[in-house]
């Protein structure tokens, strides 16, 4: 670690945050000490904060004192986390519909937040300084175990607009300050890009963090027209907000010559977990409950494969309850060869959004689609839309040449998937924007999860 480094992580950036008002720095040492409790210590800690959580809302918020009134539900009899299944699936819907009533009394001031709605569902919400300081505390731990820190260069290629539009003086000193500097994910064209390699190259960042889809462009780009970033001490490559997909992972690593590490959370659901060196996916298991349940809201059984729901421990201003995320994963048993006593998240599919039904009801994941258009050299960008049972529109970059034969080759290989009944509408464009976050998404689907 440079001296400068240690300047920033040890008092700076302390100082910006005992500023905020935020107790991230002594949560992190606390969350450093805790990570090597064994997994029944922390099953226990997260068991005792689940209760007290739970007295807490059932005290000061109006809308879960008026439910746990109704339910007859006693936090104090809460022995186990299958406790939690007395309680009710909570979604945008609710939240939105109950917003002034999550609210807890006395809470102090609440930032607003909001969510990109990349479902169609944006969420309006609000964040306590104890759970941003949480969240903060968290991704810190996370990233300081890949040998780097706040302090150390690092490249952002994010496209939010809360992030985007917040460039102001202030925000631009604390980013040079923190050596931070960020580009956007909004528009990926070859000549943005070889503007973000020009820039990469002389900032020689320890870290780059971004959207997968975004810094797997950004690979492909380098390595097809043989500029070389390997060489520049990138420790480290994260990615989140996205589903990351084996093959950008490997473009990624063999273009920066450095591990990717994968990041899953939100905004609205706080940080939920993050992949270490030795490969697992540790969930931030102090501050977050994830259960898996099936499609009718039930338990599925360990190991099963669900969709992720969390209950954010830090979230007593404005609960977030058996949160649905939308996203399908499934839960790991075995223990990650670092050492660490944090559970596990064994898959993060994506989202449910993510998934394609066949004409006689099968679900597919995206992938088998993705696949096969990935193997086409003629494509160079897509998206594909399922519309029904027997509709998709496909938005292609592809060259103009063979068009006919690449449509029939496309029909039949989708139909063979989907069934005989599917009908593909092809829609060529210049260039396929990315939503209103910045975010890329392969795959949507019109049908009900």
């Amino acid at each position: 670690m440079s001296l400068y480094t240690k300047l920033v992580s040890g008092a700076l950036f302390p100082l910006h945050e005992r500023l905020k008002g935020h107790s991230s720095v002594s949560i992190r040492r606390e969350l450093e000490r805790s990570q090597w409790l064994s997994p029944q210590e922390l099953a226990q800690l997260q068991l005792a904060r689940l209760r007290e959580f739970l007295t807490r809302i059932g005290a000061t918020v109006p809308y879960y004192r008026a439910l746990f009134r109704e339910l007859q539900f006693n936090p104090s009899t809460v022995t186990a986390l299958a406790d939690l299944q007395r309680l009710p699936l909570a979604g945008k819907p609710q939240i939105r519909a109950h917003t002034e009533d999550m609210k807890a009394e006395g809470a102090g001031r609440l930032e607003k937040f909001s969510t990109g709605g990349s479902t169609g569902e944006p969420l309006i919400f609000f964040r306590g300084r104890d759970r941003v300081s949480h969240d903060v505390a968290a991704k810190w731990r996370a990233t300081r175990w890949w040998d780097v820190d706040i302090g150390d260069r690092e490249i952002v290629l994010w496209g939010s607009p809360i992030e985007l539009d917040a460039q102001d003086r202030v925000r631009l000193l604390r980013d040079r300050i923190l050596r931070t500097e960020l580009l956007s994910a909004f528009e990926m064209s070859a000549a943005n890009m070889l503007q973000f390699m020009q820039r990469i190259r002389a900032f020689r960042p320890r870290m780059l963090f971004g959207y997968p889809s975004s810094l797997a462009l950004l690979a492909e780009y380098v390595t097809a027209n043989g500029y070389k970033v390997d060489d520049l001490g990138i420790r480290v490559v994260f990615v989140t907000s996205e589903r990351l997909y084996e093959h950008q992972r490997a473009m990624i690593e063999a273009a920066f010559g450095c591990p990717v590490a994968n990041g899953y959370g939100g905004r609205d659901a706080g940080f939920i977990a993050h992949e270490c060196p030795s490969g697992g996916m540790h969930i931030s298991a102090e501050d977050i409950v994830v259960e898996i349940v099936g499609e009718h809201g039930d338990a599925v059984a360990p190991g099963g494969r669900g969709e992720i729901v969390i209950t954010h421990l830090r979230t007593g201003d404005f609960p977030f309850v058996r949160y649905r995320t939308g996203d399908v994963g499934s839960l790991g048993g075995e223990a990650c060869p670092c050492g660490r006593g944090l559970p596990l998240l064994s898959q993060i599919e994506g989202r449910t959004t993510d998934f394609i039904r066949a004409a006689d009801g099968t679900v597919l994941h995206g992938l088998a689609l993705i696949y096969v258009l990935r193997e086409l050299p003629q494509v160079q960008e897509f998206r594909i839309v399922q519309e029904s049972l027997t509709r998709l529109s496909l938005q292609l970059v592809a060259a103009p040449e063979g068009r006919e034969a690449l449509e029939a080759s496309i029909t039949e290989q989708f139909r063979a998937r989907l069934g005989q009944s599917l009908v593909v509408q092809f829609d060529y464009v210049g260039r396929i924007p990315r939503e209103a976050s910045g975010k890329f998404r392969y795959v949507v689907s019109k049908l009900s999860s």
